[in-house]
């Protein structure tokens, strides 16, 4: 557990970590411009994010993509986020502000499903109509059923 932990506690292969829990596989050149860190760093880390599981890589041509190695890992780093306290929100340009408040919207979880306000408000509004049941987590309600 202590390798596992060690290899989330330096700053840059955490913010490599979760800049792929949007799912996509990144180019190496792309998680250090993410990072703000040089390239040549960039291949040790995610040497060393690969040895230890979290990640898997994928060659194409002479490119290296690399991705989380699945919905565990996913989940992990998740729930190792979720342990920290809010970070104050850098002001940036109008395009950077406007990309945030869209992510904060409508987001996915790691391939499964639609998260963020866009999906809370979606999960209320069927509820609310009786499409849902949250009684015992989320069912199709068992007095209504769904158009289609």
């Amino acid at each position: 557990m202590a390798g596992l932990a060690g290899l989330l506690a330096d700053r840059t292969r955490a913010a490599f970590c979760l800049a792929l829990l949007d799912g996509r596989a990144w180019t190496a050149t792309e998680l250090a411009k993410h990072a703000k860190v040089a390239p040549s760093t960039t291949s040790e880390h995610l040497d060393r994010l690969i040895g230890g599981g979290l990640l898997v890589e994928r060659r194409q041509g002479r490119h290296r993509y690399v991705q989380l190695a699945g919905s565990p890992a996913a989940e992990l780093v998740e729930t190792l986020a979720s342990y920290v306290g809010p970070v104050p929100e850098p002001t940036g340009t109008l395009k950077a502000v406007t990309a945030r408040a869209a992510l904060a919207r409508g987001r996915t979880c790691y391939y499964d499903h639609l998260a963020g306000r866009l999906g809370v408000a979606i999960a209320d509004g069927m509820t609310s109509a009786g499409l849902l049941d949250q009684s015992a987590g989320f069912s199709r309600s068992p007095t209504r059923a769904c158009p289609g």
